[in-house]
């Protein structure tokens, strides 16, 4: 084989794969506004993640909302297949296309794993579910039977709703998406966990601040609590993408960590061991955005200042 025939086919091979390669993962769906389901973070094994996760939801969500039922594929029935004998042959064909392609219209399978945009997150999206539910009972039974039932997991956040990725975007939905847990006559203890990831648009302590902000409008009563929260609002900026959701026991389920809440409970007495212990599989991710673990702990005191300083703010405005 000459040197050119060996340079072609090197080059086809390369334009083959380049082509294989973007169809498998440029071209799957991505994360988008309007979208429900569980940001799923690991560790450098996305495909392995994704099945766990998919394991993992489809068990817990057959116990919750019983097995998952999927539509026949033909949607025909024995009537139909009796008509369709007596019909043009041409005709039955033709029918038998159109069911296909309404049915497939149809079919939506409850998980559906999608491009996140982020290395070491996954999206799965839900349909037809609760998430923010599934995930607090998945970790409320890990926590209880201690049985680890994942490697590389390592923390599951349900995202309840979504919008676009600019502030002023994120506080014209936080003010109608908070009301049912903030709102009078219902209020709570709070804190605020945000991370933003491929997006600097979006400066920390300003968020925080206009959060805790809307928070305390919809009902002063509503107090910061960063050691045990009644309830935590997790924000998560992916690209131009907010995903948002309000969870229970935030606190007591490690920040929703998997690997982390199925170990047994430190005593009282080592408790700077147990916070460096349940810190170690979040020092394990390896965010895009370059944080180290001294800006994420100064980033969460700062979260702290701002949330208390807001809160004045508003019971000062209040009582004036």
């Amino acid at each position: 084989m000459s040197a050119g025939q060996n340079e072609s086919r090197k080059r086809s091979k390369k334009r083959f794969g380049a082509g294989h390669h973007s169809k498998r993962w440029k071209g799957s769906r991505e994360l988008e506004v309007g979208m429900e389901g569980i940001l799923i973070t690991c560790n450098m094994n996305e495909r392995k993640c994704t099945a766990e996760a998919f394991n993992l939801l489809n068990e817990y969500a057959d116990k919750l909302y019983g097995p998952e039922k999927l539509q026949d594929n033909t949607g025909s029935s024995s009537e139909d297949e009796e008509d369709a004998e007596e019909e043009d042959v041409e005709v039955a064909l033709k029918k038998e296309v159109a069911q296909l392609q309404a049915s497939g219209a149809k079919l939506e399978r409850r998980f559906q794993a999608l491009d996140s945009g982020a290395n070491n997150v996954i999206f799965i999206r839900t349909q037809n579910l609760e998430s923010d539910k599934l995930v607090h009972h998945i970790l409320s039974d890990l926590h209880t039977t201690k049985k680890k039932k994942s490697r590389v997991i390592l923390r599951m956040l349900p995202v309840t709703g979504t919008c676009k990725a600019f502030q002023d975007d994120m506080m014209k939905y936080l003010i109608t998406f908070l009301e049912p847990w903030f709102k009078t006559p219902n209020c709570a203890t709070y804190q605020i966990a945000f991370k933003a990831r491929n997006s600097s648009h979006n400066k920390r302590d300003e968020i925080i601040k206009s959060i805790a902000g809307l928070v305390g409008k919809l009902n002063p009563k509503n107090k910061v609590d960063l050691t045990n929260p009644e309830l935590t609002i997790i924000v998560e900026v992916i690209k131009a993408v907010c995903c948002i959701s309000v969870v229970k026991d935030y606190t007591l389920f490690r920040k929703y960590n998997v690997q982390e809440v199925v170990k047994e409970d430190a005593p009282k007495a080592d408790v700077t061991t147990a916070k460096t212990d349940t810190n170690i599989s979040e020092q394990q991710e390896k965010p895009d955005t370059g944080e180290t673990n001294q800006e994420e702990k100064r980033g969460e005191e700062e979260n702290g200042k701002d949330l208390q300083e807001s809160n004045k703010e508003v019971d000062k405005g209040e009582g004036e």
